[in-house]
């Protein structure tokens, strides 16, 4: 299975150059067989990948320790998910996984583009080629998954004991998914760029890639700070570490790319700004890519130091370089006569939006890499911690917070003050009740009253707009209130799924400054059948359960939580040790309500397990970050989902496919 391995590694490669010649043939001398053949070659490619991947993953679970990578991160008591799961737990596998997603999306969209887009669809998929030849380069000649050790232990190392987690079986394939769908629409952009075919055909046919790529962007971060929360044992879920800031910024970047398309579509604006945007986006995620393999910022998610750095730099500086220059070669062609016609419009306040997102993410940029450029120059590395991220960062997401309330309730093309105050009058007597509510129950920080009216303010502006969207149908059709609000989301899908994906934003906001702002922590030790008071509950230690098998041993407290007398939870903290590791881990307790979470650590124990040491968090509001991000899920679905008028559409296609068929003659391109 090695050697099928290597071997599929190998033609892969070959067949991904193939591919970029052939297209590019293709297209510079229309030979449609040319460009049919390269598009052969990249299904070819990724079906070669897909048996790469299925013979480490045979490795792995069959504990095959001649396999140097599967010796390094399995072992026969591993349990048989993680074996799964440790294909992306190294250096050599993740790498491997990462090309497996880019072949399949590369392939999807040569399938997708085997009708369409003629003139740009070759290059598109040259450039996609291209990328591929990186990794498959990576993997054959600098960081190979199959190498065998000569001499073949009879156990394996084990998986990292931070890595034996459900959410590390999917936050890595979630954030890997939203890093390589953005190379989708780069493609495109760029292939626009080489083609002078710069109207906004490439972003309507990968806007959903972009909207794809944005959703696992958000569950990869969503479930990293998830596994943060539960796995490290330190009562937070975001540290603004270097490697979480990689993940960050290419949302960020998405998020700005999304909203600023939009003024292309409907102004021919902004074309300059969206190809930059993508190809930023795009960057950034070679960028994280290069934050985690090469060592030069340490990190608890980062793999271990080797030699990956330079080449991924070098092709991160190759992209960039060759991107710009597109760019710059194309800037006369991409002037739009269009102009922003008023400041209080809503192109000004999306282009506001993209500011301030562009912002943010420049501000997480430059402390991410400031310790390093601190000890090049220097010869001192200067750390950068939370503070400064969020002294800098959140004004500029209380900005950010404010201009999703804006935009919506402002007009395209211009408005005047009158109706600004007439639009604005019941969503800002609704943010500053909100304000005025939370300082009546003694909160002081003007981080905090600011942060609650915004999200009040901005809540009542997405509240006006269904009403409105609602009134409207119930006036005119005389439907129900609740199945005029379902048809009206049916119907204008994109535009009520932003909405709920900002709902999502504002209730995920709230629950971050919440539990940012308010968060109580106790340190306590205490011995069997004592108890201690955090907040409102009182928590009890009954004594310690000893468990040992091949795989761990483990020490779980017993506590007992009461409430004004009244017992509410038991919960058991426990301390790990991995054997195969020889490292010690923390399982942690967590009791979870709308208004706090109580989390609890078993920080410290004696030799006989009578006296105990436990950090305990209370932390307010941090079941709506949750709930926000899984609003932010539901609403980019609603987005996603085919609307009336596209069903129709590819409704009508399908029917003119088989009637074309029926005639003999060739059927019209689609997805």
């Amino acid at each position: 299975m090695s050697q099928l391995g290597s071997l599929s590694l190998l033609v892969a490669l070959l067949l991904a150059v193939y591919s970029i010649g052939a297209n590019l043939c293709g297209a510079r001398k229309q030979r449609a067989d040319f460009v049919a053949s390269a598009r052969h070659a990249l299904w070819a490619m990724c079906g070669l990948v897909t048996l790469a991947v299925i013979a480490l993953w045979s490795g792995l679970i069959s504990s095959d320790f001649s396999l140097e990578y599967v010796a390094a991160y399995s072992s026969t008591t591993l349990p048989t998910p993680y074996k799964f799961t440790a294909l992306w737990g190294g250096q050599q596998g993740s790498l491997l996984f990462w090309t497996w997603l880019l072949s399949i999306f590369t392939s999807i969209a040569a399938f997708q583009n085997r009708r369409r887009n003629p003139e740009i669809a070759p290059y598109a998929a040259a450039v996609l080629a291209l990328v591929a030849v990186f990794f498959l380069g990576m993997l054959n000649f600098v960081t190979r998954p199959f190498d065998s050790l000569s001499l073949v232990p009879s156990e394996g190392t084990d998986l990292n004991p931070l890595l034996q987690n459900y959410w590390m079986a999917i936050h890595p394939p979630s954030l890997y998914t939203g890093y390589v769908s953005a190379t989708v629409p780069f493609a495109f952009g760029a292939a626009a760029l080489i083609t002078g075919k710069l109207d906004d055909s490439w972003i309507r046919s990968t806007r959903r890639w972009a909207i794809f790529s944005w959703f696992f962007l958000i569950l990869g971060n969503l479930f990293g700070a998830r596994w943060a929360y539960e796995v490290l044992g330190w009562g937070g879920y975001w540290a603004w570490d270097p490697v979480e800031n990689a993940a960050f910024m290419p949302w960020l970047v998405m998020t700005a790319y999304l909203h600023s398309v939009m003024i292309q579509e409907r102004k021919d604006m902004l074309k300059v700004w969206n190809l930059a945007l993508i190809g930023l986006a795009f960057a950034l995620t070679i960028f994280g890519t290069f934050i985690t393999r090469s060592g030069v910022i340490s990190s608890v998610h980062s793999f271990t130091q080797s030699g990956l750095g330079p080449y991924f730099l070098s092709f991160l500086i190759f992209v960039v370089v060759a991107y710009t220059g597109l760019l710059i070669f194309r800037s006369g062609d991409l002037r739009s006569p269009a102009e922003f016609e008023s400041y209080l419009s809503r192109e000004a306040a999306f282009l506001f939006n993209n500011l301030v997102l562009v912002g943010i993410a420049f501000a997480v940029f430059w402390g991410t890499i400031f310790p390093v450029l601190s000890e090049a120059v220097r010869g001192v590395k200067i750390t950068v911690g939370p503070p400064f991220f969020n002294q800098v960062n959140g004004p500029l997401a209380l900005a950010l917070v404010f201009l999703m309330g804006v935009g919506p309730l402002i007009a395209w093309r211009r408005t005047t003050p009158r109706n600004l105050i007439q639009s604005f009058a019941a969503p800002a007597t609704f943010g500053l009740g909100a304000g005025l509510l939370a300082f009546a129950f003694h909160i002081r920080a003007w981080y905090v009253l600011g942060a609650l009216s915004v999200a009040a303010f901005v809540m009542g502006t997405i509240i006006v707009e269904f009403r409105r969207g609602v009134s409207a149908r119930r006036h005119m059709i005389g439907e129900a209130p609740a199945t005029a609000l379902v048809n009206l989301v049916a119907k204008n899908n994109r535009r009520y799924g932003g909405y709920i994906i900002h709902i999502g934003v504002i209730v995920a906001f709230v629950g971050i400054v919440g539990s940012a702002f308010f968060k109580t922590e106790v340190k306590k030790t205490v011995s069997e059948g004592q108890s201690f008071a955090v907040g409102p509950y009182r928590l009890q230690y009954l004594g310690v359960l000893p468990l040992d098998t091949p795989h761990l041993e483990s020490a779980t407290a017993n506590l007992v939580v009461t409430r004004n007398g009244r017992e509410v939870a038991q919960m058991a903290p426990a301390k790990l040790f991995y054997k195969r590791q020889q490292q010690p881990a923390t399982k942690v307790a967590i009791r979870s309500t709308p208004f706090a979470d109580l989390y609890v650590v078993l920080a410290g124990l004696d030799d006989s397990g009578r006296q105990a040491t436990f950090e305990v968090f209370l932390t307010p509001l941090v079941f709506w970050l949750w709930g926000g991000g899984l609003l932010m899920v539901l609403g980019t679905v609603v987005v996603m989902w085919p609307n009336v008028r596209e069903r129709a559409a590819i409704a009508a296609a399908l029917r003119g496919a088989a009637d074309s068929q029926i005639a003999g003659e060739p059927a019209p391109g689609g997805d």
